[in-house]
């Protein structure tokens, strides 16, 4: 066990990313397990968090082996696992049918986390993309690509814990990594929590609205001036 849960890997992420406060950063997170590691390294650096919204393409036989993946942006990105795609002998049809459904949860979680909150603009700031770990890699790159599509002056990876496999792939993907340990022989990410539980729906607004930009003051009402002469 490397971390006891996602709150203490995002304390600790957070201190490894303090070289970045004075960049201008946005974090943002991959939901729903990436959020609250995300919201420990955004109070480090205090900086504006948001998500980017991914999701997994699993074998139909085999859903949590990832064969691709789908990200939120100004144009949906896909990303294919050309290797689980052939060892798995999927078919382009099956593929595309397990897209479609990716496709309809994110959708439904578009509708469900952007809800009255508004999208933070990354253009020009640094972009430190966090998830709690990363095994093969196929859903972080689909959120790099997707916060590349919006114009940042640099992207960063940012990780408690991945496969050396997947640094390396997405070495191209990001101009920096951070990430606080990696291991080689990776059982999956949850293997290096203590506690590793499914985070709910209503967990994920509460975070996102305490990262909420303050709103500005009501204008005061004028005082009425002294009554006028007779």
């Amino acid at each position: 066990m490397a971390f006891y849960d996602r709150t203490e890997a995002g304390a600790k992420l957070g201190e490894a990313l303090k070289t970045y406060a004075g960049r201008d950063p946005v974090v943002l997170a991959l939901p729903r397990g990436g959020l609250p590691v995300a919201a420990e390294a955004a109070k480090a650096l205090h900086a504006p968090l948001d998500i980017v919204l991914v999701r997994k393409i699993g074998v139909p036989w085999q859903p949590e082996l990832a064969m691709g993946a789908i990200a939120d942006g100004p144009s949906v990105v896909t990303v294919r696992n050309e290797g689980v795609i052939a060892m798995a002998a999927v078919t382009p049809g099956e593929f595309d049918r397990q897209r479609d459904l990716a496709l309809a949860e994110l959708d439904r979680r578009r509708t469900l986390y952007r809800h009255g909150r508004s999208h933070i603009d990354v253009a020009g700031k640094t972009a430190i993309v966090v998830d709690d770990g990363v095994a093969t890699g196929a859903t972080m790159r689909a959120a790099l690509m997707a916060v590349r599509a919006g114009r940042p002056k640099a992207v960063v990876m940012a990780v408690p814990v991945a496969s050396p496999d997947a640094l390396d792939a997405l070495a191209q993907d990001a101009d920096a990594i951070v990430c606080l340990e990696s291991h080689p022989h990776f059982p999956g990410v949850g293997a290096f929590y203590g506690v590793f539980d499914q985070l709910s729906d209503e967990r994920v607004f509460a975070i996102l609205d305490r990262f909420a930009p303050a709103k500005a003051a009501a204008p005061e009402a004028p005082r009425p001036g002294p009554p006028a002469p007779p």
